[in-house]
């Protein structure tokens, strides 16, 4: 069956779809595969996708969507998983903005119930030339491969983990590639856990990244433990895809927090990563958090070199911080200069390029917390 989309998510990106497109079956009920469906709701909130553009726009019923099967295990959204089989004309739901489609099993209230959509087929695509033989379109596999090891001389990362989703992750990583770029560094980024969405990408790579992937360049839309992936491989392989030559220095963002189930320990515990050099900066939602969140990283071979987020957003919070933590506890939105500076000075100079005024000792995440 032919059918022409109304909106294409971004999910799908490298699957390059067409507006035109052709559906049908069987569909395989597994993480990434390409599916067309119907909008069956119209939503006063949560009612967008993000196009493979990264622009938001709006989804109403009727609309004819092409998303990614996919799970999410989102505190303040959605969770669902792919079901066991998918057919035409089952009910689905819009998961997030980024249009990963599976069923929903739980709901946050200050979203709503998850806008239905109902299957219309798989985007087939068609590899032979000359036959009219489709085949279901997955994005898998992506651009970006996972791999067990890291390259050589690879420059220092800064990784960015957080307690919880909206801790401050993305801004704290803006700030630091934005503040790098303007010590003349040449900064690349990336995003190695969470659910499909370019939005903090492409937010790095308007603060100064000169390249940026995610996880879904692998081929995957989502890295909740339902999805049954390699996280670890999954983060190594994006690392390396943007440490290339001439890059100065790597900002990692580790989405969701230290005990969700997008991976993020997984990644923390790897030896390879812990083996690197470059330092952690953790990013908490309030002053326990905060406390709770170093105390398990210390306890994986991690000292954070400065804690930020909505903990920081003022004296109430960082000064408690501080005295809690032994840590600076300093705001990416109103103090992102001085955010720098601190997680710069806990950096090689002579690795990294920074010059002598904000240098000091050189920690790996093992090496900072003895």
């Amino acid at each position: 069956m032919r059918v022409r989309l109304d909106k294409i998510a971004s999910c799908t990106r490298n699957a390059k779809l067409h507006r035109d497109v052709v559906v049908g079956g069987p569909i395989p009920a597994r993480a990434g595969t390409v599916v067309a469906v119907r909008v069956l709701d119209n939503k006063a909130i949560y009612n967008q996708i993000e196009d493979p553009h990264g622009r938001l726009v709006k989804v109403q019923r009727g609309d004819v969507l092409a998303g990614v099967l996919g799970a999410r295990d989102a505190l303040r959204g959605y969770a669902g998983e792919v079901p066991a089989s998918v057919t035409a004309g089952d009910v689905l739901h819009l998961l997030n903005l980024g249009g990963v489609i599976g069923l929903c099993t739980s709901v946050n209230p200050d979203v709503g119930p998850p806008c239905r959509v109902e299957v219309l087929g798989a985007v087939m695509r068609f590899p032979e030339l000359g036959r009219r033989v489709g085949v279901p379109a997955s994005i898998a596999p992506g651009p970006v491969a996972p791999r067990d090891d890291l390259p050589p001389d690879l420059p220092p990362l800064i990784l960015v983990a957080g307690s919880c989703m909206h801790a401050g992750k993305t801004a704290a990583a803006c700030a630091l590639v934005r503040a790098a770029t303007q010590r003349g560094l040449r900064v690349t980024a990336t995003k190695v856990t969470g659910v499909a969405l370019r939005r903090d990408s492409l937010e790095m790579m308007d603060h100064g990244a000169t390249e940026a992937v995610t996880f879904v360049d692998t081929g995957i839309p989502s890295t909740a433990s339902t999805s049954g992936v390699d996280v670890a491989a999954i983060a190594k392989g994006c690392i390396a895809a943007v440490a290339g030559p001439g890059v100065d220095l790597v900002v990692v963002e580790l989405g969701d927090g230290l005990l969700g189930r997008y991976g993020v320990d997984v990644i923390l515990d790897d030896p390879v990563l812990k083996r690197q050099r470059g330092t952690l900066v953790f990013a908490a939602n309030d002053p326990v958090a905060a406390w709770g969140g170093v105390n398990w990283l210390a306890e994986h071979g991690w000292r954070p070199s400065v804690v930020t987020g909505p903990a920081t957003d003022n004296e109430a919070g960082s000064s408690r911080i501080e005295e809690l933590c032994g840590l600076p506890a300093l705001n990416a939105r109103t103090r992102g200069d001085a955010l720098a500076d601190c997680v710069f000075a806990a950096m090689n100079s002579e690795a990294t390029g920074l010059d002598d005024a904000t240098s000091g000792a050189a920690t790996s995440g093992t090496e900072a917390a003895s």
